[in-house]
């Protein structure tokens, strides 16, 4: 059993939560580093993974956050990977991405047992706004792949739905899961 305390899209600058212990801490993106290391630190975490959302800036994470954009991590056995940022809805900004960027970029990461996402899968938790729409890519690698969870913001709602074998979990400020694998 592991617990893990999820950001995404938090809006205040600072962490004042009555979440008091967890293991690993996961950034959905939309959250400031300096609330990822105060919850980091607040919670007594052992690992802290994120991935970038829409409205971030394009500097890297600092120790101890590390970057699952494109990669996998591993922390008790558990694999982990993950996808920064969203729709190109606007000419120019960081992590925004096309349909078919996202679909070959995918294609290339390996199976993981929990994904962090800060866009969700299309046709799950999305709005027909043109920003917060989901990708097809990420429907595309849970049907191939199965993670167990596949975690994301971005779409400013707490909400959960299952597809398929995957728990797509949308998180709006913080969340405490306990998570068994499988």
């Amino acid at each position: 059993m592991m617990d893990i305390l999820v950001l995404a899209d938090f809006e205040r600058f600072s962490w004042d939560s009555d979440v008091k212990d967890a293991d690993l801490l996961l950034s959905c993106g939309d959250v400031s580093e300096q609330v990822i290391l105060q919850a980091a630190e607040d919670t007594g975490c052992e690992q802290v993974f994120a991935v970038k959302g829409n409205h971030d800036k394009s500097d890297e994470f600092s120790d101890p956050i590390v970057d699952l954009h494109m990669t996998v991590e591993e922390f008790r056995g558990v694999k982990f990977g993950g996808f920064n940022g969203c729709w190109k809805y606007k000419p120019r900004g960081h992590f925004l991405y096309q349909e078919s960027e996202v679909e070959q970029l995918m294609r290339v990461l390996p199976p993981v047992d929990i994904f962090l996402a800060h866009n969700s899968p299309r046709g799950i938790h999305d709005r027909e706004d043109g920003v917060h729409q989901g990708f097809r890519g990420f429907n595309t690698y849970i049907e191939e792949h199965e993670p167990s969870l596949f975690i994301h913001g971005h779409q400013h709602i707490s909400t959960e739905t299952q597809m398929s074998n995957t728990r797509v979990l949308a998180v709006y400020g913080h969340q405490l899961l306990a998570w068994e694998p499988r």
